[in-house]
């Protein structure tokens, strides 16, 4: 019950994920909201080390102009916590904030595309 991207573990796991809210794409006719088929999904570290770091940005250098990615996330809307593999998905890439003592803060990796 672990993070994943293509079946490779975080080498460091993160502090937070989250499922974020589908994107409304418009009213219909009957007044009810349209959403996106696809979910996303935010992947959070507080304090990463560099060589931590890169692994993240290795992922995404991985797929990011053409491919996709399997991601092990916590099963969307499920009775429990445990995990499950999502394929198609798409990275965005990371991104950071302050350094702290050598350390990155802040960390957010984005996964889109995710079909549940």
């Amino acid at each position: 019950m672990t993070y994943k991207i293509g079946g490779t573990e975080f080498t460091l796991q993160p502090t937070t994920g989250r499922w974020l809210p589908r994107d409304q794409l418009g009213i219909d006719g009957n007044g009810h909201p349209v959403y996106s088929p696809f979910h996303g999904f935010e992947i959070r570290w507080e304090v990463i080390s560099p060589s931590q770091f890169n692994q993240i940005q290795n992922f995404f250098s991985a797929v990011n102009n053409t491919g996709t990615a399997v991601v092990d996330l916590p099963r969307y809307a499920f009775t429990s916590y445990s995990f499950f593999s999502y394929s198609g998905c798409v990275l965005s890439e990371p991104q950071m904030e302050e350094y702290f003592d050598q350390y990155h803060t802040n960390v957010v990796l984005l996964v889109s595309k995710i079909a549940v």
